[in-house]
């Protein structure tokens, strides 16, 4: 049976610009005393649905509440229990009964997300109690504070996931949104989240294993953690292929090891080249790692360096160091930099804008480059 998915597809970068513009427009609905409509971002195991939706509040500063409805046993974890209130205890017949919110419930005026995490997981009877708080923000015993949004997380329906088919009525009250994986985004948040960047390299070596069994891009970061403080790999290769069947598939694994004693693993970073003293010691090291043991280039190797440069130079938080120009220009004239990456590089580059481009600017690099197009 084949999955059943909705929305347009999208990678990471897009979908968290696509956010961006259906918070704003929903904000503008809540000004002016409308519904925000919620969103539902759908998605195989994995791809970082959640963490992405928690990295976009954290970096505004919006509140962010969480709940699995998957979690829910009856109606009352909802919705809340039931009690009873006297407001005047000298009154005989004034008492009531009044529902307590459960505690996820937010409570201080956003902005802010309420994130339904793994929705369609949940028990059908579930799933029909939560359609008013998508329709209205809000049940018969609470509501949503001013400018809070609604995002829930599903996996597909059908294929073997186990989850309870949605209604057209449930799915038209949402916006929808497909995650899907593109390695270059991915690399930009491994970046940015510190992960091993020798697992960067190999998931930019091997896109193609990234797949939506075992291998996946959270499990694959699992798997870096756990290695991040190993400093040699070669030396250590039976943990690490112990460390390497518990988070992944068996393919992976043994691309990983190939990766690992063929010393890729021992790239040079983007830091250490343009921070170098003297451009000659990354030149080197670049050097043997892009010879191959018959003297030809290892054009895996270099466009993992050319990628990965490209990669760092584009990170919102990088700064331009006194080194930095000059080490940047010699990397780009490394004769073991095959003419298409290069050319490719200094066009990533420059579409950078004026703060990066200004980096390359060299007579030497541009007369290069003029003589290639």
């Amino acid at each position: 049976m084949s999955m059943i998915l909705y929305g347009a597809r999208l990678h990471s970068g897009r979908m968290l610009d696509t956010l961006e513009h259906l918070f704003a427009t929903n904000l503008k609905r809540q000004d002016a005393g409308g519904t925000a409509v919620p969103i539902c971002i759908w998605g195989t195991h994995g791809l970082g649905k959640t963490t992405a939706v928690k990295d976009f509040a954290r970096k505004r500063g919006w509140k962010m509440a969480y709940c699995a409805p998957a979690q829910f046993e009856e109606m009352g974890d909802l919705h809340g229990l039931p009690t009873r209130m006297d407001p005047d205890p000298k009154v005989s017949g004034d008492e009531r009964t009044v529902f307590l919110p459960p505690d996820w419930v937010p409570t201080e005026d956003g902005p802010g997300i309420l994130m339904l995490d793994d929705m369609n997981r949940a028990d059908d009877r579930i799933l029909r109690g939560i359609m008013q708080l998508l329709q209205e923000f809000e049940m018969f015993s609470w509501s949503l504070p001013p400018k809070w949004q609604i995002v829930c997380t599903c996996n597909p329906e059908g294929g073997d996931y186990a989850v309870t088919p949605m209604d057209d009525a449930m799915i038209t009250r949402m916006l929808h949104l497909t995650l899907v994986f593109d390695v270059k985004s991915w690399a930009v948040w491994a970046e940015e989240a510190g992960v091993d960047p020798r697992g960067i390299a190999f998931v930019l070596a091997y896109p193609e294993l990234v797949n939506e069994k075992r291998t996946t891009p959270r499990s694959l970061v699992q798997f870096f953690d756990q290695i991040k403080d190993i400093p040699n790999l070669a030396a250590q290769l039976d943990l690490v292929q112990v460390l390497a069947m518990s988070a992944l598939d068996e393919v992976t694994v043994g691309a990983f090891m190939h990766f690992a004693t063929q010393e890729v693993g021992q790239l040079i970073t983007p830091e250490e080249v343009l921070n170098a003293e003297s451009f000659d010691v990354p030149a080197r090291r670049i050097k043997e790692r892009a010879s191959g043991k018959d003297g030809s280039k290892r054009m895996d190797v270099l466009s993992i360096l050319c990628t990965r440069m490209q990669l760092h130079l584009a990170r919102k938080d990088y700064q331009p160091g006194a080194l930095h120009s000059a080490n940047l220009v010699a990397f780009l004239l490394l004769p073991e930099l095959p003419n298409d990456l290069r050319f490719a590089l200094h066009r990533d580059l420059v579409a950078l804008g004026p703060r990066i481009s200004e980096l390359i600017r060299d007579p030497r690099l541009a007369a290069l480059v003029l003589k290639g197009m």
